[in-house]
């Protein structure tokens, strides 16, 4: 042991390698960076408010306040309520029970929750029409009980949830499994019941985390394209929500009003952002 520590007793602790690069390395780093993000970010997001606004505020308005925008700016703002609170509530109960439980099949549950994240939402959209279509699974049931799924709200919701209810729970699953069950014991060593500990406990815990994934949970729900796209039926005035309808616009050539209406949607990403960005410094 002495002989180990005098020939190590000269050495010094190396300088960590980040630290020491040269000046040049480090600002060529941070100058590719902001390059790549000015040419695929910055200047596409600048690109379409210039495109929108490139006929006046008049014409911009004009093709925001149209009706058959309005219909899908509210079918979007519809689908996304009745979405993000259905996620919210499973993202919730998902993470608690993974991270405070332990029961058989918990790995499985984690890898279906994150099934989304792998499956392309045109398929997942697909797998809606073979099981609700008129010819799919459950098509001959519905239509004799005369429930509408596919080419309908319920099809554009359900086509959401699936591909944004991954959000809340991937947000809150580490959160809470870092928080560890020490609290919650505490709680119950005092007499609090279960809905009193997760209450009080385990909710204001996780609040930053539970906003964060509501957001981007939001966010895409607002966005959703590829899913959307295949169970709407792209019926004008009554399916097509903000995605759909710029897809619309843009093949007919309304290239103005297709880009000041997709401006709503850049938007919501600037807003999403900011609101990421003060949620972030709030989890410090």
């Amino acid at each position: 042991m002495a002989s180990i520590e005098g020939e190590f007793s000269g050495v010094t602790a190396a300088t960590p390698t980040g630290l020491s690069e040269p000046p040049l390395v480090r600002w060529s780093l941070i100058g590719l960076t902001l390059a790549y993000l000015g040419v695929f970010l910055v200047v596409p997001l600048l690109a379409v408010f210039v495109k929108a606004l490139e006929k006046g505020v008049t014409v911009y308005w004009a093709a925001i306040s149209d009706p058959v925008a309005l219909a899908a700016i509210q079918l979007t703002l519809l689908t996304a309520a009745i979405a993000v609170p259905l996620n919210v509530l499973f993202g919730v109960m998902a993470s608690w029970a993974v991270a405070k439980f332990e029961f058989p099949g918990k790995q499985l549950l984690i890898t279906l929750i994150d099934l989304p994240f792998s499956v392309s939402p045109v398929i997942s959209g697909m797998i809606f029409v073979l099981l609700c279509g008129r010819q799919g699974v459950f098509g001959p049931w519905l239509a004799g009980h005369e429930i509408k799924i596919v080419f309908a709200l319920p099809g554009i919701v359900l086509a959401t949830i699936f591909v944004t209810f991954p959000y809340v729970a991937r947000e809150l699953i580490p959160l809470m499994q870092a928080q560890g069950t020490d609290e919650e014991e505490a709680a119950l060593t005092l007499g609090a019941n279960g809905w009193q500990t997760f209450w009080r406990v385990t909710l204001p815990s996780v609040k930053w985390g539970l906003l964060y994934g509501v957001i981007l949970c939001n966010a895409r729900a607002m966005g959703e394209f590829g899913a959307v796209s295949v169970v709407s039926g792209h019926i004008r005035g009554k399916t097509n929500t903000i995605p759909l309808h710029v897809e619309i616009l843009y093949n007919e050539y309304q290239f103005t009003a297709a880009f000041a209406v997709a401006s709503l949607l850049c938007l919501l990403a600037l807003v999403t952002l900011i609101a990421k960005h003060a949620i972030e410094r709030k989890m410090g």
